[in-house]
């Protein structure tokens, strides 16, 4: 099948603007996140997945609110999402903390977003969960460097939120390694234990001592994100171009998008920033769409999506062409085409 051929879960034609790039299985717009939203048709996605700006007292250069006006600014984001989402879909939401100005206290932000967003808008918590980056740099550096009156912020909190109470999820599909001890089990159960009730009150039994292919992960996600050597960064050095400095690792979005999505479904990022998402997303087969509002992001984030023995002047057309304005498809490279190949059974009717 064609990359013509190939049916997006929404008709992107019917949008009020052009993509500024399209893949085989997704398709990245620069615009108002709010407006671009809105284009959509209800309950038409299947998983929201984004890092918003975080409330951080200082300005960066990837724009951010204030702390005093964060959640009514990201609540109307939320809303539209809400709309959007399928019945069992998923809004998952990375979130950083932050201090007081001034203060060696805690900003609360990032604990009262999940309170509005499931009394004002009809959101549920699925599920907290908790990224530990060990690669992240010691901060704040007045309580952590300098006075060494506070730990070390290493956690962001990533909130789960769905529209019903049993959205579409399937651990099974992300299962971690077993551990050393387990393997052992694994192989010899009887030398390791003995089916039996424990003074917890779990009960174990002789299922235990079954191999489900992998253990069932924690909500402790440890990722670090100290990618270096992708072709987004690669790409941006040769062009002497600044990369986005707030990208998460696409083991990140990876979790989510097998977690919670199957092969053909939407995801959408509405802060794509580099665009992790989207290219985690076409790596799983899902199709994809992200919203950006800042030109010289999106036209970085296609270079994720060039072939690795892409060179100088090809990486520089590409960036050029998006900087333009050029709507245009990109043409991917043998590894993306098996991909296409494996997502074309999970064609929409």
């Amino acid at each position: 099948m064609s990359l013509q051929q190939m049916k997006f879960p929404v008709n992107i034609k019917e949008m009020g603007s052009s993509p500024t790039y399209q893949t085989g299985l997704g398709a990245a717009f620069l615009g108002d996140s709010l407006e671009l939203l809105n284009q959509l048709p209800d309950k038409s996605i299947n998983l929201v997945l984004t890092s918003p700006p975080f409330a951080l007292q200082r300005e960066k250069e990837y724009g951010n609110k204030g702390q005093d006006e964060y959640i009514g600014w990201l609540a109307q984001f939320a809303k539209v999402v809400y709309q959007k989402l399928k019945d069992d879909g998923s809004f998952v939401l990375d979130l950083g903390g932050a201090y007081e100005k001034g203060k060696p206290v805690r900003s609360l932000y990032n604990f009262r977003i999940p309170i509005h967003f499931c009394d004002e808008i009809g959101f549920f918590l699925a599920e907290d969960f908790y990224w530990f980056n060990p690669s992240k740099l010691p901060s704040p550096i007045e309580w952590v460097n300098k006075r060494k009156i506070r730990a070390k912020d290493s956690v962001n909190t990533v909130w789960w939120f769905s529209k019903s109470e049993f959205p579409k999820a399937d651990v099974s599909k992300v299962l971690t390694e077993y551990s050393d001890r387990m393997k052992k089990l694994l192989e010899d159960p009887e030398k390791f234990y003995d089916p039996k009730k424990r003074p917890s009150g779990h009960d174990i039994s002789t299922r235990f001592g079954k191999d489900n292919g992998g253990a069932i992960p924690s909500n402790l996600l440890q990722i670090p994100n100290s990618d270096s050597n992708g072709q987004y960064l690669r790409g941006c050095k040769v062009l002497g171009l600044k990369a986005h400095p707030a990208r998460f690792p696409t083991k990140l979005p990876e979790f989510f998008i097998r977690f919670l999505t199957d092969p053909g479904d939407l995801v959408v990022d509405i802060f794509a920033g580099s665009n992790t998402t989207g290219f985690v997303a076409e790596q799983e087969c899902r199709y994809w769409l992200a919203f950006e509002n800042e030109l010289q992001y999106l036209a970085s984030s296609s270079l994720r999506f060039m072939p690795e023995n892409s060179d100088e002047n090809d990486l520089s057309l590409t960036y050029q062409k998006v900087m333009l304005g050029n709507s245009f498809e990109m043409i991917p490279d043998a590894r993306q085409l098996k991909l296409f190949e494996k997502a074309n059974k999970y064609q929409p009717q």
